[in-house]
């Protein structure tokens, strides 16, 4: 119930998954897209929703670039190496400028362009906010019941520093205060939030990804 969905780096590895993505580039077979996400808990998500779509990922990589300060360093190694995959991606609101500038950089999009032109989508904060509003607090809550974490979430809801503040904040805080609980529930929550409110951003990479 608490394992870190299998096949994906945690603890210390985790830290480190940008450089063994750009060891599994190497093993990649002509890929037909490719899409880049911050960390490793986006990976989980997006490889979740395209399992749950029945989406064929057969010859489509996930790969996380170690937040959006590695983007521009992974840009150049996918165009340089796979010319022709299709390049895709997730990042935060708030890294915007440095996602631009990685993609004007790499050629893939032209100077005054918008991301999401290029196929790289924005989260309104990160995409465990976009999951937890797309969930919803009792559907939420109902996930932390099943997975024997309702307790845990109980008693940072009591402390005086969170006790008052919105659902989302509270839970988004649980579930960032934990490297393997913010992993598992990247799957938990992509496989419980209704299709119709899933976010915008995460289907929109997979959508993109799928136009080969």
């Amino acid at each position: 119930m608490r394992r870190v969905p299998d096949g994906y780096p945690h603890g210390p590895a985790a830290a480190l998954a940008a450089g063994a993505a750009l060891e599994a580039l190497e093993a990649l077979d002509e890929p037909r897209a490719i899409i880049l996400v911050e960390g490793v808990s986006d990976q989980i998500a997006v490889d979740a929703l395209a399992r749950r779509l029945g989406i064929d990922v057969e010859r489509t990589a996930t790969l996380p670039v170690g937040g959006a300060q590695g983007l521009r360093r992974m840009l150049h190694t996918i165009v340089a190496r796979f010319p022709d995959a299709r390049l895709g991606g997730l990042y935060d609101i708030a890294e915007a400028d440095v996602v631009r500038r990685a993609l004007e950089d790499s050629g893939l999009l032209q100077h005054g362009g918008r991301p999401q032109d290029a196929g790289f989508f924005a989260c309104a904060a990160d995409l465990e906010d976009e999951l937890l509003r797309a969930c919803g607090p009792a559907l939420v809550e109902e996930c932390l019941a099943v997975n024997a974490d309702l307790t845990a979430f109980r008693r940072l809801q009591q402390q005086q520093e969170w006790r008052g503040r919105p659902f989302d904040e509270q839970a988004r805080r649980w579930i960032a205060s934990g490297a393997r609980r913010k992993l598992r529930y990247a799957r938990i929550l992509v496989d419980a939030a209704p299709l119709e409110r899933m976010p915008h951003p995460l289907v929109a990479a997979l959508e993109w990804a799928r136009q080969t």
